[in-house]
């Protein structure tokens, strides 16, 4: 009998310590998720072109609007609002809606309403609508191209009201500061676990971290060169793979063969490998090319080896050379500290590059988040950085040339690509990071709910 009780009192303490474990692991509704981010939008319209783009940007824009086509974890196409789609002639798409959706204020999903929408963000589509499908004029890469945020599909009331389809709807809003999201009960997806995100806008990356050491935020935003330097223990850390492409951006086109020299000596004197070891802690890839390589499978061919023998020897060839400005983000002490290693780097060779907080300048040090995970997409969008003729679809052989042409026009000096990271706190369970580094928390939960 006594060895019976033992036994009973065993299992019971066993299948006590399961049904502990399987309730934290259990997804849980209820509970408020808190962000903090850099960006300070003053507009939620993803179509806004005022607006800068940037990771944080598009990952607020999928809380609120779905696109017609997403992507999975290999950046391939999938169903969105669409259902399926197909190429119709040679220049033609055709993409059937999903049936049954509504925007937040209920209007159901048409074809006409999709169209609307995405003439608003791209003002020189051919689009039509016929029953319940889309007929829009594009190249091979258009349902790649559909995924992104800025194709979101919005109702836009004449008042400027949004409404979206996503998987939360604006509970209030005060432009640049604070952005708070309440669950879409009638979601075709299916009602999310929180029941709110609150999202702090405008904050530094300092502020972020001690938001979240104080409990007071649960995702933010992390510096490249804090990544490494993040304490496991508590905290859970998402890093991109190299999605940012960290540039020297020419505020115009080369006037002269002499400007064109200079531009090619700048970028062999800068020490992109010193860069990345010693101010970003490691963080990032050296590049001398637009495109990572696992984007591209080529990107290895751009040498980011600095030459400062060619450096000096080009710059030699030029009689007198002009003092260059060279802007950023006065905001970003970081930023400051790479503007004065390259115009260190650029002394060496010869060249005399000024650092400067201001927003005119002759140049600039720029992070260009990469449009998509497809190289046709991703380079098309730099492309419009640049202003420079629309690139074309094609081979891997096609995108190469495309991509020399590109850095060809000596309008841009890549240096790093960077990976996008963020740290959460322990609580918060199930979000991920996309291909093209937004966040995802729509099917994210908080292990502790608070009211």
């Amino acid at each position: 009998m006594k060895r019976f009780v033992w036994r009973w009192l065993a299992i019971s303490s066993l299948l006590a310590v399961a049904l502990v474990a399987g309730a934290e692991t259990r997804p849980q509704y209820g509970g408020t998720l808190r962000i903090a981010m850099r960006e300070a939008p003053l507009s939620l319209d993803p179509a806004d072109a005022s607006q800068p783009d940037s990771f944080a940007r598009r990952s607020v824009t999928l809380l609120l609007f779905d696109t017609l086509v997403s992507a999975d974890e290999a950046g391939r196409p999938k169903a969105g609002l669409a259902e399926s789609w197909q190429p119709r002639g040679n220049q033609s798409w055709q993409f059937h809606l999903r049936a049954g959706v509504k925007f937040h204020d209920g209007t159901p999903l048409t074809a006409e309403l999709a169209a609307a929408s995405l003439r608003t963000s791209n003002l020189s589509w051919n689009i039509s609508a016929e029953a319940d499908s889309l007929i829009i004029d594009g190249g091979p890469d258009l349902p790649a191209e559909l995924a992104l945020s800025r194709n979101a599909i919005v109702k836009r009331d004449p008042s400027g009201t949004l409404s979206g389809t996503g998987p939360f709807h604006i509970a209030d809003w005060r432009p640049g500061k604070k952005l708070t999201l309440a669950a879409e009960e009638n979601c075709w997806r299916g009602r999310p676990f929180l029941d709110a995100v609150e999202i702090e806008m405008n904050r530094s990356f300092r502020d972020q971290m001690t938001a979240l050491e104080l409990g007071r935020s649960d995702l933010v935003e992390i510096a490249p060169e804090q990544a490494q330097r993040m304490p496991q223990d508590k905290n859970r850390m998402a890093r991109s793979s190299p999605i940012e492409l960290l540039a020297l951006l020419f505020a115009r086109d080369a006037s002269s063969p002499d400007d064109k020299i200079l531009r090619e000596a700048l970028s062999l004197s800068v020490e992109r490998g010193s860069i990345r070891s010693v101010l970003l802690q490691g963080a990032g890839q050296p590049a001398a090319g637009i495109l990572p390589t696992w984007i591209s499978g080529y990107g290895f061919v751009f040498s980011p080896d600095a030459n400062l023998a060619k450096a000096k020897q080009l710059r030699s060839q030029v009689r007198s050379a002009p003092v260059w400005t060279l802007g950023y983000d006065g905001s970003d002490p970081g930023s400051r500290l790479l503007a004065e290693r390259i115009a260190l780097n650029a002394k060496d060779a010869g060249i005399s590059v000024q650092p400067t907080g201001s927003s005119s300048s002759d140049l600039r040090l720029v992070r260009i988040p990469l449009a998509s995970s497809d190289g046709w997409v991703a380079l098309e969008d730099v492309r419009k950085h640049l202003g420079l003729p629309p690139v074309k679809g094609g081979s891997v052989e096609d995108l190469y040339a495309a991509e020399q042409a590109l850095l060809g026009s000596q309008r841009l000096i890549p240096l790093l690509h960077l990976p996008v990271s963020y740290a959460s706190s322990a609580n918060l369970r199930n979000w991920s990071l996309r291909p093209d580094g937004t966040w995802n928390v729509a099917d994210g939960w908080l292990a502790t709910s608070r009211p």
